[in-house]
């Protein structure tokens, strides 16, 4: 388990010394691979040594830290535990989802253009059941809500979302699309994996009927360990995919055969868990848990308005929206004269790390970024606009 969390006001200079990776670079690259916060590592660690040495001796044990890590995420969502899933990525909640309704010739989801595959292709699979992919003009991920409501009719079945845009970090207003969905008796599909860990979500107030994110970008925890989160009212109308031993009540009796599902969304988690990734990913929840969205939310906020302070002050072109509703860890931006790639590649022999997206460079940082970190930002944007 992580250790206790002293929250004064530096409390993220003690979070930043469990990031080992500061040792090693100066790390803005959160929205795709994070790092492993240390007490993620050290618990995938002691699953390994476990494991090694034990076999199957501490299975009980390792198998309660699955009961552990939802409810830290429904601790962090808002939600209650019996509608949280603990499942391998977004893609599988994604599938979840496609492959669990009842879908009619005619039906359509609607989704908007510019979304991560993920929530694109399980939608579009559809197409031989007669499912027609509806998606929503966008530029840089931003859209107009007039779009979206003239897109939806009595035969849509879902409206598909991110949470936040992959590659400008723009914010979707839940609340509102939620209201949009449910005007048409759909279901809000969100993507969260790009916001879920540093901006505040409480589904016991949002709307928000299915919802899917993994544990290694925000979360600060391992590929291949992820949440779910179902309402019951979308429960009711999924048929469960993937059933295996795990999905029934009685599950661990090999010899009882009978189909009785698990009550919650606990139904649609089939087989075996990756144990290690659940472990880490449970530790990294908790310790995230122990701040508190809203203090993380707060502190990430301080970190983009200096980004973005650094990006105007160096001559570059801020692409993202960075107003109180819609921003993000994300913030996209142009360099004048230079390729986003090949910007990426000079900031990373210089030690930071970024990424580029949408044919933007995509910056995003976390509440442990320290001011000698934007310093060294701002210094190779500098050296860049003099290149």
């Amino acid at each position: 388990m992580p250790m206790d969390v002293q929250l004064d006001k530096n409390w993220w200079q003690a979070f930043r010394d469990h990031m080992s990776v500061v040792e090693h670079w100066v790390y803005m690259d959160h929205a795709s691979v994070a790092p492993l916060l240390d007490p993620a590592a050290d618990a995938m660690r002691s699953w390994i040594c476990s494991v090694s040495e034990q076999g199957a001796a501490d299975w009980s044990l390792w198998r309660k830290r699955v009961e552990s890590a939802r409810e830290a995420a429904a601790t962090m969502l808002g939600a209650a535990v019996r509608d949280v899933g603990v499942i391998r990525n977004t893609t599988e909640g994604v599938n979840i989802v496609a492959g669990g309704l009842p879908w009619q010739a005619g039906d359509n989801v609607v989704t908007f253009a510019g979304e991560f595959p993920s929530n694109v292709f399980a939608w579009k699979a559809l197409a031989d059941q007669g499912v027609e992919v509806r998606q929503v003009e966008t530029r840089d991920q931003t859209f107009d809500l007039q779009d979206l409501i003239a897109a939806c009719d009595r035969h849509t079945r879902v409206v598909a979302v991110s949470w936040v845009g992959y590659a400008t970090g723009w914010r979707n207003d839940l609340y509102q699309i939620a209201e949009i969905a449910h005007q048409h008796d759909a279901l809000l599909f969100v993507d969260a994996i790009q916001g879920l860990g540093v901006l505040p979500l409480n589904l016991a107030d949002c709307p928000v009927d299915c919802l899917a994110a993994d544990g290694h970008k925000w979360l600060l925890g391992p590929e291949g360990a992820g949440v779910f989160y179902v309402c019951p009212r979308a429960l009711d109308r999924l048929r469960p995919v993937g059933l295996g031993w795990n999905s029934v009540v009685q599950a661990g009796d090999f010899m009882d055969s009978r189909l009785d599902l698990k009550p919650g969304a606990a139904r649609l988690e089939g087989g075996s868990y990756n144990m290690a990734g659940v472990a880490g990913l449970e530790a990294s929840l908790s310790y995230l848990n122990q701040i508190g969205l809203d203090t993380l939310h707060r502190r990430l906020q301080t970190v983009m308005h200096e980004v973005q302070q650094i990006l105007r002050a160096t001559g570059c072109r801020v692409i993202s929206d960075c107003s109180p509703d819609r921003w993000s860890g994300i913030m996209a931006f142009q360099v004048p004269g230079h390729a986003p790639r090949a910007v990426c590649r000079d900031l990373r022999a210089a030690g930071v790390l970024v990424n580029s997206r949408g044919g933007y460079v995509r910056l995003s940082p976390h509440v442990y970024t320290d001011a000698d970190d934007l310093q060294a930002l701002q210094e190779q944007l500098r050296r860049l606009q003099t290149s």
